[in-house]
């Protein structure tokens, strides 16, 4: 039971997904207290080479410029290319960079939706908000997000698959290079509000369980976390669960220091303030 004593809204999921596990558990806090590794069904097989070049690298640096070599040969996404569709020429491929950096100036923009939207794809994790609370599929947000999920002007250019190999990558960097041996990271949250953030139980004066967004951010610095909101939640996140962070190429697009992308669900936070 929340705090006014009624039944905590729960969010909208379905069965299907890529990763193999059961989309109810991995929303759940079983998962995130005792996480597995997580795959995206065919992409590894399905990408050789890069996955060779991978190996050859030396340090994170080296591993970003080959998996950044590889994306450009296969999706086209040069600086040049890029000129030539701002220039008019042609159209601009849709690039998972330009999702990361719509993303940090509006989660709830319609780049945030189609990240939103590949995470429902892939995980079976719906969203709770977009632009405001979804609570049901027949509501006027759960239209918006669909409408802006499947906007033509971001789904040119396989960005789902995009997105794919992003998290195969960032997975392998953590496991390679950033945290080797380590199942969870503790990160935090600064918020102002928790109307993004569904109360499940509040299993303390300063703990609960919350429902996060099936995508949110999250920051390594508990200090830039508290320049987000005056109320600090801190989570261990299982490393599985990340699709992107700050360090992992040069040419990120995060405005957060130490800022990563999260896989949401149902966890268990500690609850501060600045």
């Amino acid at each position: 039971m929340n705090d006014a004593g009624q039944r905590p809204r729960r969010g909208i999921g379905h069965s299907t997904n890529l990763v193999g596990r059961p989309s109810e558990w991995l929303a759940s806090c079983a998962f995130n207290d005792a996480a597995v590794p997580l795959h995206i069904w065919g992409v590894v097989e399905m990408n050789p080479s890069l996955f060779t070049m991978l190996a050859q690298a030396d340090d994170l640096a080296e591993a970003g410029e080959a998996f950044s070599s590889y994306m450009m040969a296969m999706f086209g996404l040069d600086p040049e290319q890029h000129a030539a569709a701002s220039a008019g020429q042609r159209r601009f491929r849709s690039s998972f960079l330009r999702l990361i950096q719509g993303w940090s100036f509006d989660s709830n923009g319609p780049e945030g939706a189609v990240l939103k939207g590949w995470v429902e794809s892939r995980f079976g994790l719906c969203p709770s908000f977009h632009k405001e609370i979804i609570e049901h599929v027949a509501s006027r947000a759960w239209t918006t997000y669909v409408e802006e999920k499947m906007s033509s002007r971001f789904h040119n250019n396989a960005i789902w698959v995009q997105l794919d190999l992003l998290f195969e990558f960032c997975q392998w960097a953590i496991r390679r290079f950033v945290c080797p041996g380590e199942t969870h990271l503790t990160l935090y949250r600064g918020v102002n509000a928790f109307d993004e953030h569904w109360i499940v139980d509040r299993t303390a004066r300063r703990e609960a369980v919350i429902r996060l967004n099936n995508l949110v951010s999250f920051s390594s610095d508990r200090d830039t976390a508290g320049c987000f909101g005056d109320t600090i939640l801190t989570a261990r996140i299982p490393v599985s669960k990340i699709l992107f962070f700050n360090s992992l190429l040069s040419s990120h697009a995060l405005k957060g220091e130490g800022e990563y992308l999260v896989i949401g669900g149902e966890y268990r936070v500690s609850v501060d303030y600045v």
